[in-house]
């Protein structure tokens, strides 16, 4: 018998013999429950005889069979009562699974009986199994893929907002590749069937009494939270841009309303300077500033203009990009530009009106700041953690959601997850990112709640398909430490080179991966490959 624990006091195992039960009475087991039915299987232990021998060594039994699909309000009403008396107990069927189950479900309702019972503040909260914080890309699969292996868990999904977007389509919209409409969805439209939502932001986590607190004085309570609310663009960041973006030729691809602005600004420029920045990192794609370059500047090429207008590209990092395989190739992409790449370069400050904007020399023995003229500039703005996940307690020293890289557990609670660009993890925050974690995190729950141990563990994978020319794409696939993690066959794609299949993955494949597949708990291209140790 290979007996695992659901809790301190209650161990569950598949069918059990005569002589089981004499090691259970030894162990101190002072109930077992039988959730099998009689004759399923040939070479199966009758109930009977399993239950004299338990009465015969002072063992109570009790028998609430149901078939693998069969769990019901009256078999959870039934073993309520036995699991509250807190005795050290068995419980068994055929593999286990069925007693998981009921297990699971009777605690839930043991949950809300409990709070029912409550002070009128209590008993009016919620109680879930599962609570996702952000209804983004990675809060939206992960319920998916964890209802995909769990129908019956109590999932609710925590986010105010009321559109949902595919944000990697974004960089195509600013380069008149793709309408912005096709990027959104309404949030209702993708929740998962089954799945509560609830339209409200979190304020606080209370860790210790697992509870998430919501902005309308609200509480709802959790068995296990998944964080995933993604980052915040810090507009305020550098002065005087937030009043003038979508304006003055100053706009952002970050910005859904703000995408369509940047293709428009390409489209008519016909000479001047055009300024490109990225700011330190983490940010949410790490390619998606060059992008824009990249294409605006190859428009303006095909177009002959090119030559009349000074491309500059402004970044914080000490490098064009952070995995070196991929450089000799970008570099020369921007030579082809004629691309002036400035490093160590931040702006500071923007003034719209008079189109000007000032940049902090970083290098060492920097010369202080620099002004540049613009006729159009396109910003990433600095990015930070959500407030309420920085001031949570399970944050690191940068303020976000501090998680084991490979289970992608928070290092501080063991019931807490976290999925997408809010998590600590050194992988590259990109939706191709999410894609792979989900799974983890799915896994790595049910596995919690089984009392089991998954080995699903994420390698830190992350793709930017750096668009750089209509066309044409660098995929850039790499994991934890700049290793190299190509999805594709070298005949296929050639991974640190521009391919034109790069392109079709981009604009036409992963567009239709994510709404068919992704966010429907379709796992697609989702295997990992953690580094050996």
């Amino acid at each position: 018998m290979l007996a695992k624990h659901l809790s301190d006091s209650v161990t569950v195992s598949g069918q059990i013999s005569s002589a089981d039960v004499l090691q259970l009475a030894a162990d101190g087991v002072q109930i077992i429950v039988c959730n099998r039915p009689d004759s399923e299987s040939s070479d199966q232990t009758p109930f009977a005889e399993i239950e004299a021998v338990a009465r015969d060594n002072g063992i109570a039994i009790h028998h609430i069979p149901f078939s693998g699909s069969g769990l019901s309000k009256a078999h959870v009403d039934a073993f309520a009562p036995i699991l509250a008396s807190e005795k050290r107990m068995h419980m068994y069927c055929r593999t286990g699974n069925r007693c998981q189950n009921l297990f699971q479900a009777t605690l839930g309702v043991m949950a809300e009986t409990a709070a029912a019972n409550q002070p009128q503040t209590q008993a009016a909260m919620p109680h879930y199994d599962v609570v996702i914080v952000g209804a983004g890309s990675a809060g939206i699969s992960v319920a998916a893929s964890l209802l995909k292996r769990s129908a019956q868990l109590r999932i609710a999904i925590i986010d105010p907002a009321s559109e949902h977007f595919y944000q990697p389509g974004w960089t195509l919209v600013g380069a008149g590749e793709m309408s912005a409409e096709s990027t959104r969805r309404e949030t209702r439209d993708v929740i998962p069937k089954g799945v509560t939502w609830r339209k409200q932001a979190v304020v606080k986590i209370t860790a210790d009494e697992k509870v998430v607190e919501l902005d309308d004085g609200s509480r709802v309570a959790y068995q296990q939270l998944v964080v995933c609310p993604g980052l915040v663009l810090d507009w305020d960041g550098v002065e005087g841009l937030a009043t003038a973006l979508g304006r003055n030729g100053v706009t952002s691809n970050y910005r859904y309303d703000l995408a369509p602005y940047t293709w428009e600004l390409v489209s008519s420029l016909k000479q001047g300077v055009a300024l490109f920045t990225q700011p330190a990192m983490p940010i949410k794609c790490a390619g998606a500033p060059q992008k824009a370059m990249y294409l605006s500047a190859d428009h303006w090429r095909r177009n002959g203009v090119l030559p009349q207008i000074g491309v500059q590209f402004h970044t914080v990092t000490p490098g064009l990009f952070g995995v070196a395989d991929f450089v000799p190739a970008l570099k020369g992409f921007c030579t082809q530009y004629d691309a002036q790449v400035n490093t160590q370069s931040r702006l500071v400050k923007v003034d719209g009106e008079q189109q000007i904007a000032w940049f902090e020399d970083l290098s060492e023995g920097g010369k202080g700041l620099r002004e540049e003229r613009f006729d159009m500039l396109h910003v990433c703005p600095p990015q930070m953690a959500p407030s309420f996940v920085a001031q949570s307690g399970l944050a690191d020293s940068g303020g976000w959601l501090s998680v084991d890289p490979e289970t992608l557990q928070s290092t501080v609670d063991e019931n807490i997850w976290g999925a997408g660009d809010v998590i600590s993890a050194a992988n590259a925050k990109t939706m191709a990112a999410a894609r792979k974690q989900v799974v983890v995190v799915a896994d790595q729950i049910i596995a919690r709640r089984s009392a089991t141990s998954s080995s699903t563990l994420y390698d830190g994978y992350g793709a930017c398909p750096l668009t750089v020319a209509q066309g044409k794409v660098v995929l850039a696939e790499f994991g934890y430490g700049g290793r190299l993690l190509p999805t594709f066959p070298a005949w296929l794609n050639r991974a640190t080179s521009a391919t034109r299949f790069g392109w079709l993955l981009k604009k036409r494949i992963m567009p239709w991966v994510y709404w068919n597949l992704m966010v429907k708990g379709r796992e697609w291209l989702t295997k990992t490959n953690p580094e050996k140790r």
